[in-house]
């Protein structure tokens, strides 16, 4: 029985009935951290109705979440190594519970966003400890990589299935519904997990280092804001500021690992078979899948004219084939195929997804829903395997900050890769319009709809100037991906 257990060696067993059972358990956390990303997306409209937040509120109402979670990744990851990760995630499901409590009967935008706040602070505490338990649950290489697949599978499906749901729980609730899903699923993980899942940590941890919680914010929040803004609000200083103070705060964190007797991310991580060049391909998966998302779901509504519901069930159909293509990776590769070949395989494919998204017009729905389909399965095609080669690679007392630090990755990926073809697609959009269009016109294609009915002709022109810029940022995206294949054959070199 786990009950009371401590993990800290890495001794090689299979796992059994009750190691799957407990899978399925961490799988409920996992799946809900990633659901409340997107949870948001259909509820704004009736929070502001209800709560009357000013527009900047509303914006942290939808950002603060992601923002406090990338900030203390790597903090959450460094204190579950030294203090156990079981009962980190125990204490981050109490968090996450409370949490969403108040943020379903918040009575102000400022109750709310301080919910949302705290929300972060659960899931920073929950996605880490889900990854390291994982590793030191199934010790045998083969059993891990079918885990991890299926890791990588509820957290990608997890994002879509938050928009739907939100869409679903709005029309027929109210918009605080959509945070008290989160209830059942934490007091079941606090009432299983306990007995289930296995106590885990660093038998030698040394001294917290405080100091590097501060310096890792400071890296992590400037830059992902800054590359956050700009596809919406294009290249400015203040962004540009907000990513070079994060770089600063960077190098300084990056110095204070090197120096510090107890680091919090040690620099001995760096080391293990492949855990570098495993955590660089996952950023530039992360980058092709964020990027096509940025287009995607304005292409549905605001090209297709579909509703906001629609197009979120729409775009459950590219989600589909993740379930069988993530967990078929790993097995490839402890099958005996070479993970290198797996992975640059996983990129050609993605950038196929990409190439036929090009080929998209103002009107083809199923091209883009394939395109999202091959591309989504070329992805988790490479961020599955390297997501078991860096865990595997990490010493086991050092799994939670090896997670982390993979995750902090995914986030500044995703965010250079809406980013940089965000600001590719609305370049080429402003450069496609008529320039006798209004200014606001010019700059989104919202701006466009909204006065395309004093406009004759301008929501037409608007829209084939969007599929234009898609077209263009899917052949960057596609350059982009094919020379992240060739990155791929780096992996034989690690051997």
């Amino acid at each position: 029985m786990f009950l009371g257990m401590t993990y800290s060696t890495t001794h090689v067993t299979r796992a059994g009935r009750r190691e799957w059972t407990a899978l399925a358990v961490l799988m409920l956390p996992l799946l809900l951290v990633s659901m409340d990303v997107s949870v948001l997306y259909f509820a704004v409209p009736a929070i502001s109705a209800d709560l009357e937040p000013s527009g900047t509120q509303q914006l942290w109402i939808f950002d603060i979440y992601a923002f406090v979670l990338a900030g203390l990744l790597m903090t959450m990851g460094s204190l579950g190594d030294r203090i156990g990760r079981r009962k980190l995630l125990l204490v981050g499901a109490v968090a996450f519970g409370v949490a969403s409590l108040l943020a379903a009967y918040a009575h102000s935008a400022e109750t709310l966003i301080a919910a949302r706040a705290l929300l972060g602070v659960g899931g920073a505490t929950l996605m880490p400890s889900t990854m390291a338990l994982v590793r030191t649950m199934f010790t045998d290489p083969a059993q891990r990589a079918k885990a991890i697949g299926l890791w990588s599978t509820v957290m990608t499906a997890g994002v879509a299935l938050g928009s739907v749901m939100s869409g679903v729980l709005v029309q027929y609730f109210w918009w605080g519904s959509v945070f008290l899903v989160n209830l059942p699923a934490m007091a079941l993980l606090l009432v299983l997990g306990p007995v289930l899942l296995p106590e885990s940590r660093d038998p030698s941890p040394g001294a917290f280092d405080w100091v590097s919680v501060p310096l890792s914010m400071g890296a992590v929040l400037p830059v992902v804001y800054g590359l956050k803004e700009i596809p919406s609000e294009g290249v400015r200083g203040e962004y540009l500021l907000s990513i070079a103070v994060g770089l600063v705060f960077a190098v300084l964190f990056v110095r204070r690992q090197r120096l510090a007797q107890h680091p919090m991310i040690s620099p001995s991580l760096f080391k293990g078979r492949g855990f570098g060049v495993a955590l660089g391909l996952n950023l530039v998966a992360a980058f092709g899948m964020m990027g096509s998302a940025f287009f995607t779901t304005q292409y549905l509504q605001s090209v297709l004219g579909k509703s906001a519901l629609e197009a979120s069930l729409w775009a459950l159909l590219p989600a589909v084939p993740i379930g069988v293509t993530a967990p078929l990776a790993t097995s490839l590769v402890h099958k005996g195929v070479d993970r290198a070949y797996v992975v640059t395989a996983g990129f050609l494919v993605a950038a196929c997804g990409y190439a036929m998204l090009a080929l998209a017009g103002t009107d083809s729905l199923w091209l883009v829903l394939a395109a999202c389909g091959v591309l989504s399965s070329g992805i988790v095609a490479v961020m599955a395997p390297m997501t078991d080669l860096a865990v595997g690679a990490a010493p086991a007392e050092r799994a939670g900050s090896a997670a982390s630090l993979l995750e902090t990755g995914s986030e500044f990926g995703g965010a250079m890769g809406m980013a940089v073809l965000g600001s590719i697609g609305t370049g080429i959009y402003r450069h496609e319009m008529p320039g006798t269009a209004p200014d606001a016109a010019r700059d989104t294609l919202g701006g466009a709809l909204a006065m395309a009915d004093r406009v004759p002709g301008l929501a037409e022109a608007a829209r084939e100037a969007f599929t234009s810029g898609m077209q263009g940022a899917a052949i960057a995206g596609a350059v982009v991906l094919v020379g992240a294949s060739v990155g791929g054959l780096l992996l034989r070199r690690r051997g």
